[in-house]
């Protein structure tokens, strides 16, 4: 069975930086579009970023700059190294695979900023 379970959420500060964890199951995550997705309370699923076969990344304005995303191969794992949080990135975080089609997600992580 493919499987993605996330790691990593906590409460921080602004300006504190956490690292996601993503391991996957079942499958080969290099070979897949992956994805991280957050929702924040009372809001719809926000795209934060993707990592392509090729190694290519992309990133939604408010956190580019601020948010890295990367893999590595040999723990089939994905993470998001992010920097510099504000309260606006308090959300509940799930990696996903692929981006435009998901069709598959983990059980979330939370990350709460706050002072």
């Amino acid at each position: 069975e493919d499987q993605l379970v996330e790691s990593g959420g906590d409460m921080v500060q602004p300006g504190g930086s956490l690292r996601l964890s993503c391991v996957a199951s079942g499958f080969i995550l290099r070979n897949y579009i992956m994805s991280w997705v957050r929702q924040a309370p009372g809001k719809g699923p926000e795209w934060v970023s993707s990592m392509y076969v090729d190694g290519k990344s992309y990133y939604t304005e408010s956190v580019r700059g601020r948010f890295t995303i990367s893999r590595d191969a040999d723990m089939n794992t994905m993470y998001l190294r992010m920097n510099d949080l504000t309260p606006e990135d308090t959300a509940l975080y799930f990696c996903a695979r692929g981006r435009a089609n998901i069709d598959l997600r983990g059980q979330g992580t939370q990350v709460t900023v706050s002072s």
